[in-house]
């Protein structure tokens, strides 16, 4: 079921979401969370969809901000709730004017009520996001350093703005990456790291995320550069680990596979799917704590890997390595 509502007000959308909730059988029990999405117009459906596929799992009160500077002060909303909304229920607001400019204001009111509050800025993130409108009533903070504004020290702007409760899709997409390294490193011969280099496409902030995480967990020399575009055009290409023995190597292949290539043993294929942009979202929703790891990362790990070793053509395009 879908309800616009053009013209209206915060309280208006509250009383006319308990009557929709009434008259399609919906209820608020068993939301876990407010999801605030704070997008921009023409993105917002991609980050909705992604969001009610999580709400399969975490069932969630999603509410979507496009706030519009520009224009005479109005505010329209559309209500989702049902086979439009997975298991979450969906605000849409459309802010113009002066309407748009208290953003804390347009949300508070709309809250779930002694609920964890998520913010997800899914492009065009604050440069702080832990002392914006939105992000100081969050628990957590989920940017996207894989889309706009593309920008080269987009990690380092990252690392000099980490609050506690700060995070990262760049960071999410490399889970299968680093439970894949961990898993090399637990089987025999043991021999300790005494190298590392880590190669992706220049779209892909993951790459330095990478390189810093293996440079602060093994405590050695980490180098890390760009494939050129024609080489290699999205997400991490490949991992080398050096040991006495020899090399391990992890190298995609494609966006599902990747081949795990060892010192006496035969190559093995493993899967290695890219991650998708629902995949991501689920995962940070999981935990409403501080993610130490990843502060620990953009901090500190970033701060001793150094600039990657040649650059890339500027980043055009999201990566989801």
């Amino acid at each position: 079921m879908i309800v616009d509502l053009p013209d209206t007000t915060v309280s208006k959308i509250a009383r006319s979401l308990v009557s929709v909730r009434e008259e399609g059988g919906a209820v608020a029990l068993g939301r876990v969370l407010t999801l605030v999405i704070v997008t921009t117009h023409g993105l917002q459906e991609e980050a909705i969809e992604a969001a009610n596929d999580a709400s399969r799992e975490h069932p969630m009160r999603v509410i979507v901000l496009i706030a519009d500077p520009e224009g005479d002060a109005t505010l329209d909303a559309q209500i989702r709730v049902g086979g439009d909304a997975g298991a979450s229920e969906v605000i849409v607001l459309r802010a113009h004017g002066e309407a748009a400019s208290n953003q804390e204001g347009l949300i508070t009111g709309l809250l779930l009520p002694d609920a964890p509050v998520v913010a997800w800025w899914p492009d065009y993130p604050p440069a702080v996001p832990a002392a914006s409108d939105i992000g100081r009533m969050a628990q957590r903070r989920i940017t996207d350093a894989s889309t706009k504004p593309y920008a080269n020290d987009r990690l380092s702007q990252l690392g000099a703005s980490y609050a506690p409760g700060d995070t990262d899709l760049a960071w999410t997409r490399l889970t299968h990456w680093r439970e894949q390294l961990a898993a090399v490193l637990d089987q025999p011969p043991y021999e300790p790291v005494t190298a590392v280099e880590v190669v992706g496409a220049g779209s892909s902030p993951s790459t330095g995320l990478l390189a810093a995480w293996l440079r602060l967990k093994l405590e050695v020399p980490v180098t890390w550069r760009y494939s050129p575009p024609e080489e290699w055009e999205h997400g991490i290409q490949l991992v080398r680990m050096t040991r006495a023995s020899g090399d391990i190597e992890l190298r995609r292949s494609n966006d599902i596979d990747a081949t795990l290539t060892q010192p006496g043993q035969p190559s093995h294929d493993i899967v290695l799917p890219r991650r998708t942009l629902r995949e991501c979202l689920a995962e940070e929703l999981r935990r409403l704590d501080p993610d130490v790891l990843y502060g620990r990362v953009i901090t500190e790990g970033w701060a001793l890997i150094g600039p990657p070793e040649q650059s890339g053509a500027a980043s055009s395009a999201a990566s989801k390595s």
